[in-house]
């Protein structure tokens, strides 16, 4: 059996799926992946030996609206070149993380009658989940709350590095003096110009009471400061979270539920609604509302702010670690059944 994995641009949309590589790989004979060019998951899955097909993609702008006007049309090319792509492939499923690069694959995909299967990480659905739900197999979310059709509420995918975390290994690779508690600051897979800004212009009021180790993104400034240390990706990523006193992070679904998964003390500072459909602070506050997180907006975020809601944190235990090993396998057995009902499966039996 053959299953073809989509969703890209940014590592989000990425990252749970190939987290699911492991189990699905007990079930399947062969995987692709379907993305664009330009976008992260060409590296990603390169990384993973990963089968790897682009696509022409078409975005909405949200800030420019008139400039939308012709994605119908763009849109119907994209899904003309899917459909090309997927008949020479000819998988039994297709997995969506959404996002708009998965939009036309699964769009293809229905047309050809190849059963398709999405996962949305978000507390609601973004819009090509939202258009995919409505003649998807099913839509699994990560919080019971979510509203498709067809829902099944399993969890969101996790790295199998998470499981393997070990923070004695960061002390060492850091040179941490361990003096000091110590606090991650983690902007998302691309990192956070506002956020790298705050902690640059506030590194002494916050080096008082912490050390530091900030994951920057390519918005990378060389500070030399006794105390903090930067670099601007992290692939020991769950090593220095499992060594983390506290969190300073942005909340894309993914890193909200792999910090909720680890047990740790979290502010999350969400992406402003003006960039983005509002998601992340949905996200924050879901986190906030389960009693496992703290919550401040990027408009109303000061130092003061900050180091009281750190100091909050540090007076009380972390939360209890929200980590279930067996989602990847539940996903994966659930895109399984669904390709059990493709044409080319039946007709093969």
């Amino acid at each position: 059996m053959k299953a073809v994995l989509t969703g890209g641009g940014t590592a989000g949309h990425v990252t749970p799926n190939l987290a699911l590589l492991p189990e699905l790989k007990k079930r399947f004979d062969k995987i692709y992946y379907i993305g664009s060019e330009k976008g992260i998951e060409s590296k990603l899955c390169a990384d993973k030996s990963v089968e790897f097909y682009s696509l022409p993609v078409v975005k909405l702008d949200r800030s420019k609206i008139f400039s939308n006007v012709l994605i119908p049309v763009k849109l119907a090319k994209c899904v003309k070149e899917a459909k090309k792509l997927l008949k020479d492939l000819d998988p039994d499923v297709v997995f969506s993380k959404g996002g708009y690069v998965s939009l036309p694959v699964c769009l293809a995909a229905h047309s050809l009658k190849i059963p398709v299967v999405a996962h949305e990480s978000d507390v609601t659905l973004g819009l090509a989940n939202s258009i995919v739900s409505k003649f998807a197999e099913c839509v699994i979310t990560s919080h019971r709350g979510t509203k498709a059709k067809k829902s099944v509420f399993v969890g969101n995918p996790l790295r199998p590095e998470l499981f393997k975390a070990d923070g004695k290994r960061i002390a060492e690779k850091y040179g941490l003096p361990g003096k000091k508690p110590l606090l991650t600051v983690v902007g998302g897979s691309s990192g956070s110009a506002a956020l790298n800004t705050f902690i640059a212009a506030n590194l002494d009021r916050i080096t008082e009471r912490f050390e530091i180790i900030h994951i920057t993104g390519n918005n990378h400034d060389n500070i030399s400061k006794k105390g903090y240390y930067s670099k601007p990706y992290a692939d020991d990523i769950f090593d220095i979270f499992d060594a983390s006193d506290v969190i300073i992070s942005r909340a894309g679904a993914n890193a909200v539920a792999e910090i909720s998964a680890m047990g740790k003390r979290v502010v999350y500072i969400p992406l402003p609604k003006a960039a983005s459909r509002g998601d992340q602070i949905i996200n924050a506050k879901a986190a906030q509302a389960k009693g496992i997180a703290t919550v401040i907006e990027q408009e109303d975020l000061s130092v003061v702010k900050l180091l009281t809601a750190l100091d909050n944190l540090m007076s009380s235990p972390p939360p209890k670690a929200e980590k279930e090993e067996n989602v990847n396998a539940k996903i994966a057995e659930i895109i399984f059944n669904a390709a059990k009902k493709s044409d080319r499966f039946k007709a093969a039996k």
